[in-house]
């Protein structure tokens, strides 16, 4: 049983992790990532670096912290589409959709966002290997009963999951996004998005 001293520790270490990451988020949306340093986090809170790094050991573990975030908000609105009481293949056809807009509403229009993403990406950091593992664990689930409603032929989901997914990153991917968009010699997301959801029929 864990005493009351040590859930009131637990719970103002919880409160203060955010709040440096509130902190860190507002900055690096504001002033970019490559611009802002741990200690103008730390005066934002009217706190010492020292008592941030007794949190964090480093900007880019504040940083991957922040992409972590990012990327729940990205799950939670995957898993909330894809257990929608409707066809497997409009649910996919929404997931699809709803990747590309946020993507462009999220991490392309706001500059300083996409920043934060692309250093991501470019440093390979596990969340987002453990994200994409995550969204192809909810794709899996809607290919198995699109297959079991016979909307799908036979397959194995997980691997029609993983096709799924890589045929419709360019969708989703912030640096395929901003190279594609202004591009007529592309096929278009809708164009994309039938085009997979055909190869699994």
């Amino acid at each position: 049983m864990i005493d009351a001293p040590d859930l009131a520790s637990d719970v103002s270490k919880n409160e203060t992790v955010t709040r440096i990451l509130d902190a860190a988020e507002r900055l690096f949306r504001h002033y970019g990532y490559a611009k802002t340093n741990v200690a103008d986090i730390a005066r934002d809170l009217g706190m010492s670096p020292a008592n941030i790094y007794r949190f964090f050991t480093s900007k880019v573990e504040i940083h991957q912290a922040i992409c972590g975030r990012m990327l729940m908000g990205s799950y939670e609105m995957s898993k909330q589409i894809l257990s929608q009481p409707i066809s497997a293949t409009e649910r996919l056809r929404q997931w699809a959709h709803a990747q590309h807009r946020m993507t462009v509403e999220t991490m392309l229009d706001q500059e300083k966002v996409h920043e934060m993403v692309v250093v991501a990406l470019e440093r390979d950091w596990h969340v987002i290997d453990q994200h994409i593992n995550r969204l192809h664990d909810l794709l899996a689930v809607a290919i198995r009963q699109g297959v079991e409603a016979g909307e799908f032929r036979d397959q194995d989901p997980e691997i029609a999951a993983r096709c799924f997914g890589g045929a419709t990153v360019v969708l989703c991917h912030p640096q395929m996004v901003a190279q594609c968009l202004a591009k007529t010699n592309r096929a278009t997301p809708e164009q994309l998005i039938e085009f997979a959801l055909a190869a699994l029929k």
